[in-house]
């Protein structure tokens, strides 16, 4: 009689079957990743050297920095405090916007409701979240000078105070480009496809997070944003008439200040656009004679030669964010 195969050797054999399917569509899965540039856009923050060290990021985590650092400076915060802010959300919701965590905990700040810091709703809009974490910083006197620790500690009341340290160096790095100190060194991948932007929710989102001072009202041209069914924004880059330059008061700062090329109003909303880039479908932001672009975003900032930013005082006062048709 023929010999029949064991019901353990059958079972080795479907186990060996199975598992070289699941490898093959695996590997499947990373070639056409590869080939059609697909999965997770990544960010990079740099030093403004670019020898110092980097911190890589999902654009997710990155657009909620962005917006965590501009309500700060909006609110006249200096850049010590973005930095306590963005330490806090990394260590507790690595700067994801959940809606989950101990106990009633929600959002970037793992804010609880029956603790008074909003409705679910309101906890979970970063804008709403990042307003009342500075609201209760600034009441903490001295902040500022605290080590960040100490600072977040008092705003947070966390079980695992010293938690916050480890995340100080990147929320630094993070904190110095979107205040806008340093100038050219965060820049983000993109999803290949999609459709086109959206110019209205770009307005919509500038002025939720900086106020409605950042866009003039009304008309369009040089200095003043686009009508929004063109797909050119083009930002002032000078801080509102009346604001101070307060996001690097306590660290001094590189570049010029606001109006200026390198100024810190402009590269704090040129980073902003690159950050929030993969959500709005922003295509190129260009800012102080430098370019991103979606295209060509493995190249980080270059220097633009399309004759649009040049070294004029005119020009040195816009920032450009071109919006995917």
């Amino acid at each position: 009689m023929p010999e029949t195969a064991s019901p353990v050797r059958r079972g080795r054999s479907l186990r060996f079957a199975a598992a070289f399917l699941v490898l093959l569509a695996l590997i499947g899965y990373v070639v056409v990743q590869y080939v059609t540039g697909g999965g997770t856009p990544r960010c990079v923050v740099r030093t403004a050297e670019g020898d110092g060290p980097s911190y890589e990021l999902t654009s997710e985590m990155a657009g909620n920095a962005a917006t965590i650092a501009a309500v700060g400076t909006t609110r006249g915060m200096p850049e010590r405090a973005v930095t306590i802010a963005l330490a806090t959300a990394l260590q507790e919701s690595a700067l994801r916007n959940i809606e989950h965590g101990d106990r009633d905990s929600l959002g970037l700040f793992q804010q609880r409701p029956s603790q008074g810091w909003g409705t679910p709703k309101q906890i979970l809009d970063p804008v709403y979240a990042s307003e009342k974490f500075y609201e209760h910083l600034a009441e903490v006197p001295g902040y500022s000078r605290l080590p960040l620790t100490v600072a977040a500690q008092r705003v947070q009341r966390s079980g695992f105070p010293q938690a916050y340290a480890k995340h100080e160096p990147d929320a630094t790095l993070l904190a110095a480009a979107l205040t806008g100190r340093a100038s050219a060194t965060l820049t983000c991948e993109t999803k290949s496809g999609g459709g086109p932007g959206d110019p209205a929710r770009v307005r919509t989102e500038l002025t939720r997070v900086f106020g409605p001072e950042v866009l003039p009202k009304g008309g369009s041209g040089r200095g003043r944003a686009g009508d929004a069914s063109e797909q050119e924004l083009t930002v002032p880059a000078q801080a509102p008439m009346g604001a101070e330059d307060t996001a690097g008061a306590e660290s001094g700062g590189q570049g010029g200040g606001p109006g200026t090329t390198g100024g810190r109003r402009g590269w704090e909303l040129a980073h902003w656009a690159v950050a929030r880039a993969d959500e709005l479908r922003i295509e190129e932001v260009s800012y102080g004679g430098r370019v991103w672009s979606a295209r060509q975003s493995a190249d980080g900032w270059r220097t633009d030669d399309s004759g649009g930013d040049g070294d004029g005082e005119d020009v040195a006062d816009e920032v450009r964010i071109r919006i995917a048709r």
